[in-house]
C-alpha cells in the first residue's frame, strides 16, 4: 500500500522541491481556460469551458488548446450555441485544419459534442445562475445531458469541468457554486500519472499496478499534501509534467529548458543532465 505520509517523511527534499514545482506551475493557464477566458461574457466563458473539457480526450494540453483556439476563432462567443448551428462539415473543416494531419480518436464526435454543448446552453440560458444555484453534485448530474461527458461514474470529464468552473484563475473561472456536499475526486491527468509514477509516492512500488480506486486515492492525498488550501492547484500544476508542448515538454519550455525547474536535481528527464538522451 502506497503511503503519502511515509513518502513525505522518507523524501523531504523531493517533496519540498515538488511543492515549489506546484507553486510555479499553478500559475500556468489551464489550456481550456486560456481559450474560454477570451469570451466576452460570463455565459460564453462557461460554455467554452464545458466544450473544452468535453473535447479534452486523447490530446495533450497544447493539442486541445490548439483545437479550441481554431474553433473559437471561427465560432466565437455565443456562436457556440446560437441558431442556426454550423454544419458538421464546417466544424470538421476547422478541426482538420488545426490538426494538420494528426490523428485524433475523438474527431468524428467533435461536431456532435459542439452541438450538444450548444443545446445544453439553450436549455440553461443563464449559465451563471446555473452554476451558482447548484451544488457540485447537481452540476455533475446536469452535465450528463452533454454528449460524451459521461453517463455513469467516475465521469472524469464532469469532475474536471466542475473544478475548471470554481478554481481561481488561471486554473479556472473562479466561480462559486452552492454549498452542499464535497467537490468530486480530483482529475487524474496524464501528467499527474507520470509524476506519481516517476517522482511521487508510487515511484518505488509502481503506479501502474494500482487499481483505479487506489490511484484516485493517491492523487487526492498527495495533491492535498502539496496544496492543502486548494488541492486542485496541485492537480492542475502536475498536468504539465513531461507533457508534450509545442516543441518540447511543457515543463521544459516553461523552465528555460529545465535549468529553472525545482525538480532538476531529481528528474532523469532534465535536459543536459548526466547521460540523459531524451
Amino acid at each position: 500500500m502506497v503511503s503519502v505520509k511515509r513518502f513525505i517523511l522518507d523524501e523531504p527534499a523531493l517533496f519540498s522541491a515538488t511543492e515549489k514545482f506546484v507553486q510555479s506551475f499553478s500559475k500556468v493557464p489551464d489550456p481550456v481556460i486560456a481559450v474560454a477566458a477570451k469570451a466576452s461574457s460570463p455565459e460564453a466563458k462557461i460554455a467554452w469551458t464545458l466544450l473544452g473539457t468535453d473535447l479534452f480526450q486523447d490530446r495533450t494540453c497544447y493539442g486541445v488548446e490548439k483545437v479550441l483556439v481554431a474553433l473559437f476563432e471561427v465560432f466565437p462567443d455565443d456562436k457556440l450555441w446560437t441558431l442556426p448551428v454550423p454544419t458538421a462539415a464546417r466544424i470538421n473543416e476547422v478541426v482538420e485544419k488545426a490538426l494538420d494531419g494528426e490523428h485524433w480518436s475523438l474527431f468524428e464526435h467533435v461536431a456532435g459534442i459542439f452541438w450538444s454543448v450548444g443545446f445544453f446552453v439553450r436549455r440553461h440560458p443563464d449559465l451563471v445562475a446555473w452554476v451558482e444555484g447548484r451544488t457540485p453534485e447537481e452540476i455533475w448530474r446536469d452535465l450528463g445531458e452533454i454528449y460524451f461527458m459521461g453517463k455513469s461514474k467516475p465521469r472524469i470529464k464532469a469532475n474536471a469541468a466542475i473544478y475548471r468552473l470554481v478554481a481561481p484563475a488561471p486554473a479556472g473561472l473562479g466561480m462559486s457554486c452552492r454549498k452542499g456536499g464535497p467537490l468530486p475526486p480530483l482529475p487524474l491527468t496524464m501528467g499527474a500519472r507520470r509524476f506519481l509514477a516517476i517522482l511521487g509516492p508510487a515511484k518505488d512500488e509502481g503506479f501502474s499496478g494500482l487499481d483505479p480506486a487506489e490511484k484516485q486515492k493517491l492523487v487526492n492525498a498527495y495533491c492535498t499534501a502539496l496544496s492543502p488550501g486548494n488541492p486542485y492547484l496541485a492537480a492542475h500544476a502536475l498536468q504539465f509534467f513531461l507533457e508534450d508542448g509545442e516543441e518540447d515538454f511543457e515543463c521544459r519550455e516553461r523552465t528555460s529548458r529545465c535549468s529553472k525547474c525545482a525538480l532538476y536535481e531529481y528528474c532523469d528527464y532534465a535536459e543536459h543532465k548526466g547521460d540523459c538522451v531524451c
